[in-house]
């Protein structure tokens, strides 16, 4: 491979260039592909990963790991449901989901900053307390939804468009604004790539880690509460392996693995790839025992590519 494809190919456009090349040769093999219907399906899809992608790259980017994110979707898509149902009020529901995922990020972050707890270890646990308390909660069980204004949620539509798609893409406009336009974005990735320099400089590293993971947390109960609603029950059990789908998308999207590197737009086509690919295995039949494999193979090739856009950035500086 020549040095100039070696630039494009890892530069911040290059997986962009692979994706648009990827969708053309998968739009000309796959039958039905690149319907309407099947796009908005595809889209519908990766909301989950997509909303959740837009947190978890303030977290990578500043050196920290989530791997509790499927287990709060989760657990806030029960909230959201049995309170709805408890109270008779979806706004109540949605307003405790929204509450108990803040929390959850809030006590993440503060063990995490405070306490000087690694952030895999810290998530590990909190995954499984959170998973076991939605577990608890509803006794193992689906818990149905008893309003069925609380499908609108996921079956309403504007312009045509699915309103969870909607939500997806404002949450990329906001977050992809909150990290290269604002303080907060530059102080995160200046606390990935150096976090004694950055406190140093006079940044608070542990407020800064608290906000992010009290976010991710918040992020985490919309994608939960859209969750439900679109399965139409809350599901104690769903999401499961949704943390390693989300930081594959980011990975794959150029967020560096060691800190200090983001890009929204890499973050899109990461999400979207991931869309794909199961998109495409679905339409042409793949059992479902092919498709952890795939999943796996992609995580490695999104780490694979971190490492060489870190050695090509290495030899830069």
């Amino acid at each position: 491979m020549t040095q100039s494809l070696k630039r494009i190919l890892l530069g911040d456009w290059g997986l962009v260039v692979l994706f648009i090349v990827a969708m053309l040769v998968v739009s000309l093999l796959v039958p039905n592909f690149m319907t309407q219907r099947n796009m908005l399906g595809l889209l519908q899809s990766v909301v989950t990963i997509g909303i959740v992608a837009c947190t978890m790259m303030f977290c990578l980017a500043s050196r920290d790991f989530d791997l509790s994110v499927g287990s709060i979707v989760a657990f806030t898509g029960m909230v959201a449901v049995m309170a709805s149902n408890a109270t008779g009020s979806i706004l109540l529901g949605l307003l405790a989901a929204l509450a108990c995922g803040t929390f959850v990020g809030f006590l993440n972050g503060t063990v995490i900053a405070k306490l000087k707890i690694n952030a895999l270890i810290t998530t590990l646990a909190t995954m499984q307390i959170v998973r076991g308390l939605a577990l608890i909660s509803s006794d193992g069980r689906a818990v149905g939804i008893n309003d069925p204004g609380f499908y609108q949620l996921a079956l309403s539509r504007f312009l045509g468009v699915p309103t969870p798609i909607w939500v997806m893409a404002v949450a990329f406009a906001i977050f992809g604004f909150l990290l290269n336009r604002t303080v907060f974005g530059r102080n995160t990735l200046a606390i990935g790539g150096n976090p004694e320099a950055s406190r140093l400089a006079g940044v608070n590293v542990d407020w800064m880690r608290i906000w992010i993971f009290t976010l991710q947390g918040l992020v985490c109960a919309v994608a939960g509460i859209l969750l439900a609603s679109r399965i139409t029950s809350g599901q104690p059990n769903a999401a499961i392996g949704l943390e390693l789908a989300v930081i594959s998308a980011c990975v794959l999207g150029g967020v560096s693995l060691a800190g200090g590197r983001a890009a929204m737009t890499g973050v899109i086509v990461g999400v979207l790839i991931i869309g794909v690919a199961e998109n495409v295995m679905n339409l042409l039949n793949i059992q479902a025992f092919y498709q952890y494999v795939v999943r796996g193979v992609i995580l490695l090739i999104a780490v694979l590519l971190d490492n060489l856009r870190s050695r090509a950035l290495g030899r830069r500086g």
